[in-house]
């Protein structure tokens, strides 16, 4: 587990997740044109009963299996068979 430390609506707090998490966090904010600290507060805001920890991963969770749709996959290009002639 690593902790580190972020910002969410301007006040500082500190999350443990393990490094996939972690890598998968700073994937998803890149992707979205946005900070780690930004996408942490815009996950926040929809948290509900969960601790920040859990909506965020709760949150990656949804956020991967959308982009692993049908829909998903043929915007990615996922699935197609490249030949190597």
């Amino acid at each position: 587990m690593i902790a580190r430390n972020v910002t969410v609506a301007g006040r500082r707090t500190s999350l443990r997740m393990e490094p996939e998490m972690w890598d998968a966090l700073q994937e998803a904010a890149t992707r979205e044109g946005l900070s780690l600290h930004d996408f942490c507060t815009g996950v926040a805001k929809r948290r509900g009963a969960y601790s920040m920890t859990a909506a965020i991963r709760v949150h990656l969770l949804s956020y991967f299996r959308d982009a692993a749709t049908e829909a998903g996959h043929k915007t990615a290009g996922h699935g197609k068979i490249k030949s190597r002639r």
